[in-house]
């Protein structure tokens, strides 16, 4: 019988240099999807997916059909499926990222898939262009497995939070430009504009991701400036009021620079139940958006619980 997966230790200064240039092969990847799929509301249509291998694009039409990428961190490798039959790996291991995005277009080239991407991440201040990037180059496999299977658990709780709300609600999706995973809730009104720029993003993809009310929750890797694996909840436009609502557990704390509620990934590893804890976080944190909004939530929320047994799957009759 398969046994349940533990949380990982994620330690950021160990992984540091594995997760920057992971991220600048995720933006590369998810910079295709973007340029293969049609525009989907609030820019979902340019994430990536966690699935039982890694993290994957799904499928995007391209002119032969339909192909996928996906970063099977199993195998370590980088998989290239297409409709027409064809089946490409490119080996996940210490590179460059320039000869990474060098080896994957010559790679999409040989299999006949016609894309080209924009040269420069996103979201990230003074970055390199992608073809150039001689600077990062780590992969190190064992911290790249604790990476994904902390996403799978998480991706697990994000899908149970997910449930129970009727209005408009994101997929679970992972954003490669701040290399995040996050479900976002919708009111259903719409949302002064958004004045808030990211590096090389358009001022107008931000005002169309924030077009109306949210309340969104996230998974975040960390950074320099804050070193730390941390979960996040905030809501847009955000009320005077909402910082000060009770919130759970008692370790997630309100953070007045990034104007957003924070719970350390490490006190959720650590608890007696880290997918109660975290659900705890999730649950609190919405219902201090909503309160202190004022969102219709009569009619927003349902009881699943008539649904479901213990297990959280549908009951049959």
């Amino acid at each position: 019988m398969a046994q349940t997966q533990p949380w990982p230790v994620l330690n950021y200064t160990a992984w540091k240099d594995t997760l920057a240039t992971l991220h600048l092969w995720t933006q590369i990847v998810g910079k295709i999807r973007l340029r293969k799929m049609p525009w989907l509301n609030h820019s979902w249509h340019v994430t990536l997916y966690v699935n039982p291998e890694g993290l994957g694009t799904g499928s995007m039409p391209y002119q032969h059909g339909i192909f996928s990428i996906d970063f099977n961190f199993v195998e370590h490798a980088l998989v290239v499926v297409t409709s027409a039959g064809g089946k490409e790996k490119l080996p996940l291991k210490p590179m460059t990222v320039a000869d990474f995005y060098q080896k994957l277009f010559e790679l999409l080239y040989q299999m006949d898939i016609d894309v080209s991407i924009t040269d420069m991440p996103s979201e990230i201040p003074g970055a390199i262009p992608f073809s150039s990037d001689t600077v990062h180059h780590a992969y190190d496999a064992a911290q790249v497995r604790d990476f994904w299977s902390a996403m799978v658990q998480v991706h697990s709780v994000f899908t149970r939070f997910r449930t129970g709300f009727i209005g408009k609600a994101s997929p679970v999706h992972f954003f490669w430009g701040a290399f995040d995973m996050a479900v976002t809730r919708f009111s259903g009104r719409r949302a002064p504009a958004h004045n808030g720029q990211m590096p090389n993003m358009p001022k107008l993809v931000m005002q169309e991701a924030y077009s109306h009310e949210v309340s969104s929750c996230g998974f975040w890797l960390g950074s320099d400036q804050y070193p730390h694996a941390v979960f996040y909840s905030y809501c847009y436009p955000t009320p005077d009021d909402f910082s000060q609502q009770p919130i759970k557990p008692a370790a997630a704390f309100f953070s007045q620079e990034m104007g957003e509620f924070m719970l350390n990934y490490e006190d959720v590893q650590q608890s007696e139940d880290p997918a109660a804890t975290l659900l705890d976080f999730l649950r609190t944190t919405y219902e201090a958006a909503a309160n202190t909004a004022n969102w219709d939530r009569r009619q927003l929320e349902c009881d699943l619980s008539l649904y479901e047994n213990t297990y959280g799957c549908y009951k049959e009759s």
